[in-house]
């Protein structure tokens, strides 16, 4: 029998008694699954933190809904975005994150994710578009990206777009309190391998809340039964990034942040922040 090196994650509280939760958790530990640190369990008071913090972000996304157009700049999408967020008091997460020189991503059409908004960047008939907007409220962040069809959109980049935004549905479904993080890859790529797209692997969701990016790491693709143990407050993004083509990316030399789909077909992503209940997953922005 192969021996599972074991990640002894779950730290009981000096002095406290031994809870429900604390018998769950060290079963499964003590079983061979990785299990969260205590940290990632967000307390109601931060959980509500990053619900604010959500309201705004999903604020900047339906103000970009409402005024995104053909012959519009990505640098003027970049620019609501700022705009907005600091209207409301908050400000965009990735502005100078790592290096990130703008406000906002947007991804066109066989851009898979992290487009720098650009004043050379135009909006074309028939372009597909993803928008992902992260902002931090207070010290709380938040993430969602949503995809916009500019024009006259082909039948085939249409369908890409609805097939993804399915894709989220069915690994929010798949997410169950005391399940794993693999359940959610599992459900996404099937359903994308049965609409004839594939499943970017390099690239997945992510813990978030009190930083950018945080445990556990979400990915789209692989097995039921793996991954993390999902514990009611634990507060993570779902964001498949489904390819036309081939899974493949490659990230562009010019600018080491925009990547782009290996055979250049088109690529989707939908992206919301859940929370983990007691009895499935609440989004906190969308």
């Amino acid at each position: 029998m192969l021996s599972r090196r074991k990640s002894h994650n779950w730290k009981l509280l000096k002095g406290q008694p031994l809870t429900e939760l604390d018998k769950k958790i060290l079963y499964m530990q003590d079983h061979g699954h990785l299990v969260p640190t205590r940290e990632l369990i967000k307390t109601p008071e931060q959980i509500e933190g990053i619900r604010r913090s959500g309201v705004v972000n999903t604020g900047v996304l339906d103000l970009v809904a409402q005024e995104i157009k053909e012959g519009m700049t990505t640098a003027a999408i970049d620019k609501l975005v700022y705009d907005y967020t600091m209207d409301h008091g908050a400000l965009p997460a990735p502005l100078n994150y790592e290096g990130f020189p703008k406000s906002v991503c947007t991804s066109i059409n066989e851009v898979v994710c992290h487009g720098i908004p650009s004043e050379h960047e135009i909006l074309r008939d028939g372009d597909i578009i993803n928008v992902d907007v992260s902002t931090i409220l207070d010290g709380y962040y938040s993430d969602a990206s949503r995809m916009f069809m500019i024009g006259n959109v082909s039948p085939e980049k249409r369908r890409l777009v609805e097939v993804t935004k399915e894709c989220l549905e069915i690994g929010r479904e798949a997410a169950k309190p005391f399940g794993f993080v693999g359940d959610i890859g599992h459900a996404i790529q099937k359903h994308a391998e049965k609409n004839g797209y594939s499943v970017v692997r390099d690239l997945c969701g992510h813990g978030v809340g009190l930083a950018f990016h945080e445990e556990p790491e979400v990915c789209h693709s692989g097995r039921k039964g793996t991954g993390m143990l999902l514990v009611p407050g634990m507060v993570f993004t779902i964001e498949p990034m489904i390819n036309m083509g081939t899974w493949h990316v490659f990230i562009d030399e010019a600018d080491g942040w925009t990547v782009v789909t290996e055979d250049e077909l088109p690529s989707a992503q939908w992206e919301h922040t859940f929370v983990m209940t007691e009895t499935g997953l609440e989004v906190l922005t969308h």
